[in-house]
């Protein structure tokens, strides 16, 4: 069956990140990996991917923590710092997907704060997407089944007409497990080959 919309992740696949976060935390008196360490600890990152607290919040509890726990490091410059990134597109992957478009919907699958519409517009990706659907405004998040089913009402299409997109494995069997088609990205040449498996680039694109 011919695929009708790609359902795609964002991190680790539309959008990398290549900050040297170790260099920043070593330069405002913070050991290496501590900010990731607390921003992303399930107490704090949870209500933010769920939308349970805004984007600043989190941010604001992340100083919270690394002040208690590092106090003599220069907190707030670190996690200003931190959080003035939005990554880069992997134009490889954006370059498949605007290929595909005309053929299907392009929807943006993806656990994310409140700040997800500002990042996706200072990367230039609204106009590539068709839909976005992301976990802080469903008020769920990814392996949910939830938020999949979120994603496939807004493409309008079944399960076993979409094509589901994410770097993390649990993902895609949760994807799987609703009917979808999956693949666990592992690069833009691995995400070719698959849109031809599913009839959604011709046979010569891998080398085109």
């Amino acid at each position: 069956m011919r695929q009708s919309a790609v359902l795609i992740d964002l991190d680790g696949v539309l959008r990398r990140w290549d900050a040297d976060d170790v260099a920043l935390e070593r330069d405002c008196g913070l050991p290496p990996g501590a900010i990731r360490e607390v921003a992303f600890a399930p107490d704090l990152i949870r209500p933010a991917l769920t939308g349970a607290v805004a984007d600043g919040v989190w941010r604001d509890r992340i100083a919270d923590r690394l002040r208690s726990r590092h106090p003599g490091a220069d907190v707030e410059r670190a996690v200003s710092l931190w959080s003035s990134g939005c990554g880069e597109v992997d134009e490889r992957v954006l370059a498949l997907l605007r290929r595909v478009r005309p053929e299907c919907k392009v929807v943006l699958v993806t656990n994310a704060t409140t700040r997800l519409r500002s990042d996706l517009e200072r990367l230039g990706l609204p106009d590539e997407l068709d839909h976005v659907v992301n976990s802080a405004e469903v008020g769920t998040a990814k392996p949910d089944p939830a938020i999949f089913e979120a994603a496939l009402r807004a493409a309008g299409t079944a399960a076993a007409e979409a094509l589901f997109v994410d770097d993390l494995p649990v993902h895609v069997r949760a994807a799987e497990r609703l009917g979808c088609r999956g693949h666990v990205f592992r690069g833009a040449d691995g995400l070719a080959d698959r849109l031809v498996e599913v009839g959604l680039l011709p046979t010569d694109a891998v080398s085109s």
